[in-house]
Parts: C-alpha cells; structure tokens; sequence
C-alpha cells in the first residue's frame, strides 16, 4: 500500500544566492529522498519557499537602501531558477509573503492564544539611539556568553549552535553601523515553551525514533532536559506578518515563530493550486503519513523542539479534523565547509553560490559530487579539485565509460538488445547483484542514508565492469557471437537497473540513458515555473507535474530486440583545475 511521505525542506532566507552549503544541508537530500519514494510509488508531497520576512532580508535591504521586498523577490526568482536547472523537484515551492501564509500563520498564533500558550511580558529590548528604533535580535551583534564567539548574533551562536537572547550576548553593538546599544522596555508575546516542556519531551521520548539520527535527538534531549524558557514570537518590525490584534501596530511575527508554519502553510497552497482544497490534510492529520524534515543541524532545535511545541500548543487548528502531525523525523546535516569555514551568506565566510557552479559544471557532475560528500554526520569539506577528481574517476571512469562502451558496441554488432543464451554462474551472479541492489540501496535511502546508497548504486556499476573484463565480449565476438550477445545482455540488464538505482540522485543523465535504451517514457514528472494570479498578491512559484512519470522502483528486464538509440556521452570529463586559483 502506498504511503503518504511529507518531505518538508527548509525555507532559504530572501537575501543571497543559494551555495554549496544549502544544497548540499537540505535541498539535494531532500530532493533524492523524494526521488526515492516516487519511484517506489508511495505519493510524495515536498514543499518549501523563500523565508520573505528574516532580518537577514532588511538587513541586506538597509545596505543597499531598497525595500525588503525588492530584495527577497529578486533571490526568490533567483532561487526558483537555480533549483529548476539543478533539480530539486518540489511540488511546490512558494514564499512567505503571501496571503496564504499571512492567513494560516495568523490561524495558528491566535488558536495558540486561545489554547493558553501565550503570554504578553515586558521586555527589555535593545534599542539604537542612532537610528531611532528597537533592533530585532539579528541586527545585534556580540560575544556568545557559552563558547566566546566574538560575532554570535542575537538569536543564535553560529559557532556552538545554541539559541540566545540578544540580552545575554556580551559586549552588543549594532550590527548596521556597530554603534553601542541601550536598554529600553517594549511588550511583546511569547509562546510557554515552559508550559509545553513536558509534553515535547514525552513526544521526544514517545515511539520509535531509532531511525533518528544520534546527533539529533542526542542535542534535542540535552537542549529540553535543560529547561525550556518563554521565547518571544513577536518584533517591533515594519516588515512581516502583523499580530492579529488590535492595539498592537508596528508589531509582527517573529521570523522563527511563523517560517516553520511555512511547511503548513505551503501545504495548503499547493492543495489549492491543484483544484482539491483538502488535499493536504492527507499528509497532516493521517497518522499513517510519515513527515520528514530536511534541514542545517543550525536549525535543529526549530525543528525537533519549537515546531512541535507550536503542534502540540494549538491541539486542533481546524476545529473538525484531529491533531496535525508531529515531525517523524528530522534528519538534519552537519555543515559542508570550504577551506576549512562553514559556507554561509552571511559575508563571514567564502560562498561557493550553485549559480557560479552551474555556469562551469553539469547539474548532475554537481549532484553527485555533493552527494558524494554529503555532510550526513560530521562536517565536510568542498573542493573544487575533488569535484573534478571525482568526476573523472567515478562518475566517468565507472559509471559513464561503462554505459558508452556497452551500448556503443551493442549497437555496433547487434542493434537492439541481444537474445541471450544459457547463463553460467558469472551471468547469474550479476544478474544476482542487480536484483538485490533495489533492496540494499532502497533500505539506505529510505533511512536518509545518501551515501551510503550512492556506494552501494556504484559498486554494482563496479562488478559490472569487472564483468565485463572477465567476459570480454569485444574478444567472443571474434569467435562465439552468441556468447558475446549473453554478455551484453546480462550487463545491459545490469545498467538498466543502475540507472534507476541512480536516478534519484542523477535525474538528468538517467533519464537521457533511458531514451538510449529505447524507452519513450520518463523516469520523473517535469517541472516548471508558474505565476500565480491571486488578485491580492500575485507570487511565482516552482511546481512539479508527475502526471507523466512512469518509472518504478524495481529490477524490469531490459527485453531481448528492444532497439537502441545511438549512445552519446552521459558526463563530461573536466579539466583538473585548483580550487585555490
């Protein structure tokens, strides 16, 4: 029976181009996660968006003197491009700043008020004399008071990960112009993390969550155990979602609180955008349904702790269904890092941004390449040089110059797929090894384990042409050609299976070796940019139509007579270049 399989990624902020770090975090597991489960047949919704509203945002728009606005839609455009070429096959991605996201946000801060899980305290809040306003947490500046790091921000130590509240930080200073700070009084909500401690902690502790991954539960455990505190859900802000309240103005939703309700809200969109308006309920409030969340380990604690408070605070959203789905999972990556730094936008550090990667690299060279190194349970490092070494030596060397030399030689002698005759144990032992690789690759991906599966889809591809240099069919043609056409066929049976096997993680070069093989079919749905005409606040969003998507996950003969098409190059090689020039 097919499942129902949320795929719930995280919301980039508006206000740079995507790097090697969000890809590689998020976006690209995610993505092959996804893949997986199409292909298996379970029905896949994968959402996400730009996060409209960070301070990230007016901080950038503040520098270049624009409104915030202009920039988040010029790196939403940006990111909705950029992934479309890179592949990540969201069925929808959308953005905050839309009424639909204003709505449901405002649905849940209000029932969360209802439910008692809200309180108003006065504040005492940084505020910049020089520019004559109270400073959200993220234009705070200082030194982390747990591990010393001179440039925490105001809302989270980028270096211990630990969420802050910019009035512990040491030594603050104004993030714009690095001015000192005074401390004036201010009123704002909180959501009674203290109220709800209990119950995260026995969701934490409740069912079966070996599946998590030991750095996550282990710092979810540590950071609830330690004693939740109140946290404030609303900013003096121009720019944002305003509280839905009267006497409130000049008062919005804190970014933290109302980005993770994104998952919800796009959720919403994406059921409304395909003519059925419940449609989403099937994957929030069917306990069947399994929600994955594919994030930073930055974000863990927003996503193994708050996110779930917020579920468990509002107890029914819509007064007749039943209680939304809590996280059953939140396989969170470690960072990848490059020349030793963590990749960030923040400007700290050197970003290797997926648009310049793009203009000298093929999506699918990149895709494998970070899944190669994909930072599942410590840090990584990207290298250019490594890119190259193993795009020549593994995606081209095993993987490419196998399938050019089968089929170009195939073609050459015999046209269409060989009729074989009898196997002898080193046909069937291949054969053996194609069949099983569903199941041992399958099991790693459905535990979000990325390269584990990539190892396993690429030894396969490596006993196959160890196969091939014991069978030397290029040697029976000369004398046996019916031998020859067994060899092709089994190891013609064997790239049919790798490229399923591969295509979650290798989407394009899959599905250009499937038309080579004679299919006429494709291996995934499309995907395509759509404008979206709400008469309140027309938006653009990235879509995924599976309509025509016919693959599955399983060992198909490969059927003696099918004709092939003329095979051209999956990969390209690439010059060796260094990183550091």
């Amino acid at each position: 029976m097919a499942k129902k399989i949320l795929v719930a990624v995280a919301w980039p902020y508006g206000n740079g181009d995507l790097h090697v770090g969000h890809l590689a975090g998020a976006y690209l597991p995610a993505d092959i996660f996804a893949r997986y489960h199409r292909l298996v047949g379970n029905e896949v919704l994968m959402v996400s968006g730009t996060d409209s509203h960070g301070t990230p945002i007016t901080v950038k728009a503040d520098k270049e003197g624009v409104s915030p606005r202009e920039i988040f839609e010029r790196y939403h455009n940006h990111f909705l491009e950029t992934q479309k070429i890179i592949g990540i096959s969201y069925d929808l991605f959308t953005h905050t700043d839309t009424p639909n996201h204003y709505r449901v946000s405002q649905d849940l801060f209000l029932r969360l008020l209802e439910q008692g899980c809200l309180r108003t305290e006065h504040q005492q809040q940084y505020f910049s004399e020089t520019l004559q306003r109270f400073l959200p947490d993220r234009y705070v500046e200082g030194t982390c008071p747990h591990c010393g790091y001179a440039d925490a921000r105001g809302d989270q130590c980028d270096n211990c990960g630990r969420l802050l509240d910019a009035l512990e930080l040491k030594n603050p200073r104004c993030k714009i112009d690095g001015s000192t700070l005074v401390i004036r009084e201010t009123v704002h909500f909180f959501l009674d993390l203290e109220k709800l401690e209990l119950q995260v902690l026995q969701y934490l502790e409740t069912g079966v969550k070996d599946h998590w991954r030991p750095n996550v539960m282990r710092f979810s455990h540590n950071y609830v155990k330690g004693g939740l505190k109140p946290r404030a859900i609303t900013r003096d802000l121009e720019w944002g979602i305003p509280v839905p309240l009267e006497g409130y103005d000049g008062k919005c939703l804190y970014v933290w609180f109302e980005a993770v309700i994104g998952y919800l809200s796009a959720s919403i969109e994406w059921a409304a955008l395909t003519g059925d308006p419940e449609a989403w309920k099937a994957w929030w409030y069917d306990s069947q349904a399994l929600t994955y969340y594919f994030i930073g380990k930055d974000n863990i604690p927003f996503h193994t702790i708050i996110w779930p408070a917020e579920l468990i605070g509002i107890e029914r959203l819509y007064a007749s269904e039943g209680r939304l789905n809590l996280p059953y999972d939140v396989p969170a990556n470690e960072f990848m890092n490059i020349h030793g730094a963590k990749a960030a936008k923040s400007g700290r550090n050197e970003a290797v941004t997926i648009p310049d990667l793009l203009e000298n690299y093929d999506p699918d060279a990149i895709r494998y390449y970070l899944s190669a190194v994909m930072p599942e349970t410590s840090d990584s490092d990207f290298s250019l040089d490594d890119l190259v070494q193993r795009n020549n030596s593994e995606l081209v060397g095993i993987w490419g110059n196998l399938v050019n030399r089968v089929l170009a030689f195939t073609a050459k002698h015999f046209v269409a797929v060989p009729e074989p005759g009898a196997f002898d144990a080193v046909d069937e032992a291949l054969l053996a090894q194609a069949r099983a690789a569903f199941d041992t690759v399958g099991q790693r991906l459905a535990a979000a384990q990325f390269r584990a599966a990539l190892t396993e889809a690429l030894n396969l591809a490596r006993e196959a042409n160890r196969y091939l240099e014991v069978k030397s069919p290029w040697t029976q043609i000369k004398t046996d050609r019916q031998a020859a056409g067994t060899s092709l066929y089994v190891v013609l049976q064997a790239i049919n299976a790798l490229k399923v096997l591969l295509a979650p993680f290798l989407p394009f070069s899959a599905q250009q070796l499937h038309g080579m093989l004679g299919y006429q079919t494709r291996l995934f749905g499309v995907q395509y940019i759509e404008e979206i005409p709400d008469a309140l606040r027309p938006h653009t969003v990235l879509r995924y139509d599976k309509a025509d998507a016919e693959a599955r996950w399983a060992f198909v003969e490969l059927e003696a007579g099918r004709p092939l098409e003329k095979p051209t190059p999956l990969f390209k090689k690439l010059e060796e270049i260094s990183a550091e020039s």
